[in-house]
């Protein structure tokens, strides 16, 4: 599944380089991107089990 990205990309960068003054990567980016798609569809499936048509954090944590 291709996709655009799903993160915010200069807070990414930000919040690593803030944290350990590392530089990120596209491929990091593009990995994140891919885990927010990968727990948004698990939480499409657990909201779909409980018979609602809203998605909420309880469904993603």
């Amino acid at each position: 599944m291709e996709s655009d990205t799903l993160v915010v990309v200069s807070k990414v960068k930000k919040l690593i380089k803030d944290q350990s003054d590392y530089n990120t990567s596209q491929c990091c980016i593009d990995a994140l991107t891919k885990k927010v798609i990968e727990e948004c569809l698990k939480g499409i499936e657990k909201a779909h089990e409980a018979g609602r048509k809203t998605v909420m954090g309880r469904d993603i944590l």
